[in-house]
């Protein structure tokens, strides 16, 4: 459940209906979650809000997890939104540890949607389960009027297997574990943004949609005290870091000048006014390691070619627990808050 940390000081009382910012990942969707969700459905793992729950069944432990896209556009410089449905829910399967084996997808579409366009993006799902070695074994189809949908909604949700002796958690973090980054943050939502605005780049922007099954097996190869992982997805790397350290009740302070960041992407955030720290990545990860393994599991993303710019970005430290800072690059230090509102409506 990317976004879903946080204590967030904009009470829900103040809507009366729902805002794009409460699908932003960030402050409002953790108060819907916390003042709606939690309340209604509340259990230990729900309430563990990892990006997938991991349930003992006739002493197996299977990971299961769901999300719901609805980009737009459906088609952007690197892929889908077919290819993201299957990567993103891969991915959350993945960064818990679980070996991701079988999805399920719903559609949601719109009447008057080219068939072509959907044979398109079917295939382009096939593609990547192919590429992520999941098999989809049932889904379900809905359509809607003309004009009461966008083209075409999907809900993907997919079960792994997590191997014994593997416990990840967002919950686990300790002063002195190190922060890394498997590459270049923001490339997802500003390739989306790029088609949106019309801009233009002397680089080509794509979107950095992928599975991380192969490069997260590596990593916990060479770095089995990996402590969690996250994908920063909905409100970026910055609100996954505060969910890490509201989760683990522990400080977070990463260097501006070590973040990878794209030069074109940095071009566009300052074009559109945007924080890149707050831009979604769909093809990346974070990943907390404690000391010891931090420089042999940075080795270990580099070598596979989805962590070739990986950086370690930052600390965990026990000040200022739940809190995160950023020390700049011409040395000062300021507080990097949860997404408070919705910067990029429908990248996902």
């Amino acid at each position: 459940m990317t976004g879903l940390l946080g204590d967030c000081p904009v009470p829900v009382g103040q809507y009366e209906r729902i805002v794009l910012g409460h699908g932003s990942g960030g402050r409002l969707t953790a108060d819907l979650v916390h003042r709606v969700f939690l309340p209604a459905f509340g259990n230990d793992v729900l309430s563990a809000l990892e990006d997938q729950a991991t349930l003992r069944i006739d002493g197996a432990r299977l990971a299961f997890t769901t999300d719901a896209f609805v980009v737009r556009p459906i088609f952007f410089p690197g892929g889908d939104i077919g290819r993201l449905a299957v990567h993103g829910t891969v991915n959350d399967l993945a960064v818990g540890g679980a070996e991701p084996l079988f999805l399920a997808a719903a559609f949601i579409l719109e009447e008057g949607l080219e068939l072509a366009d959907l044979a398109r993006v079917v295939d382009s799902m096939r593609q990547a389960c192919a590429e992520a070695r999941v098999t989809l074994v049932t889904g379900d189809t809905k359509v809607v009027d003309r004009g009461k949908g966008d083209r075409i909604f999907i809900t993907t949700t997919g079960i792994g297997v997590v191997p014994a002796g593997r416990s990840l958690s967002i919950a686990a973090a300790r002063p002195g574990d190190r922060v890394i980054v498997s590459g270049t943050i923001g490339d997802h939502g500003i390739a989306i943004m790029s088609v949106r605005e019309g801009l233009e780049f002397e680089t080509a922007l794509e979107s950095d949609s992928a599975p991380l099954t192969d490069l997260i097996y590596a990593l916990l190869e060479a770095a089995p005290g990996v402590r969690c992982m996250r994908d920063p997805t909905r409100g970026g790397l910055a609100s996954t870091l505060n969910e890490l350290a509201a989760a683990s009740r522990v400080g977070v302070t990463i260097t501006e000048a070590a973040i990878p960041i794209r030069p074109a992407v940095r071009s566009a955030c300052e074009v559109l006014g945007l924080d890149p720290l707050y831009v979604a990545s769909e093809g990346k990860l974070v990943a907390v390691v404690a000391p010891p393994e931090a420089e042999r599991a940075l080795a270990a993303m580099r070598k596979h070619p989805l962590g070739e710019h990986a950086a370690i970005i930052g600390d965990i430290v026990a000040d200022h627990p739940g809190m995160v800072t950023q020390r700049s690059r011409i040395g000062g230090e300021r507080i990097v808050t949860m997404l408070a509102g919705e910067q990029l409506p429908r990248i996902c």
